[in-house]
């Protein structure tokens, strides 16, 4: 009624919104192709299965992209598409390593992320050290605009190294484009802590947590 949507949920509450985005994720449009005349193995869902090398189930067929099984990001699909180039017409083999991968949210407040998330990494590792910290910008402060913002940094117990940093608040994906750099070099947090910070900035923050959420090892 006058351009409000009533959303009852599952639970019987009901939500008034101004609209409602439906986003269901996408399927590759394969279908209709003949792959599976020639043998090109896809997924329940029309993705291409490839191996490391973009090779499909047909030892002469390649695909890259998010046609196939593997991280659907354009950035992802230009490095396959160049890997791909390099080792099939100029003579210089190479694959993608799709560890460490950043990604972000475009969303108010920002999110950026890269590495494992916390979940992943006690899966992984067991006992982890986790530094995060809660601020308010000093942007934000003075200008009176702006939201808090929160980043983390989980730290493998044994050497040191990085293996996940996550940010919400404005200027997430920027920041932590840069600090995906850091994760795919193995930088650990002892070089975190002796790098000099840029003040006053949101991303200091990241190189100034030094004391881990004792509550959160292990």
């Amino acid at each position: 009624d006058h351009g409000v949507y009533h959303i009852k949920l599952s639970d019987g509450d009901v939500i008034e919104a101004d609209g409602l985005l439906c986003a269901m994720g996408r399927t590759p449009n394969t279908w209709g192709l003949g792959l599976e005349r020639v043998g090109v193995g896809v997924t329940e869902n029309g993705a291409v299965r490839v191996d490391e090398w973009s090779r499909t189930s047909v030892p002469n067929i390649y695909a890259v992209g998010d046609c196939t099984d593997h991280v659907n990001l354009t950035p992802v699909a230009i490095a396959e598409g160049r890997a791909l180039a390099d080792t099939l017409y100029n003579n210089d083999p190479k694959n993608v390593d799709y560890k460490n991968i950043p990604s972000a949210i475009f969303s108010h407040p920002e999110v950026g992320t890269v590495g494992l998330t916390e979940k992943e990494a006690r899966e992984r590792f067991g006992e982890i050290k986790v530094y995060r910290s809660e601020f308010r910008p000093l942007k934000a402060t003075i200008s009176g605009n702006g939201g808090r913002t929160m980043m983390k940094l989980l730290v493998e117990l044994e050497t040191e190294k990085i293996i996940g940093c996550h940010m919400v608040g404005d200027g997430a994906a920027e920041i932590v484009q840069g600090l995906a750099i850091a994760l795919k070099c193995g930088a650990t947090k002892r070089q975190f802590d002796a790098t000099m910070a840029i003040h006053p900035t949101a991303s200091e923050e990241f190189v100034t947590m030094y004391e881990p959420l004792l509550e959160n090892v292990g």
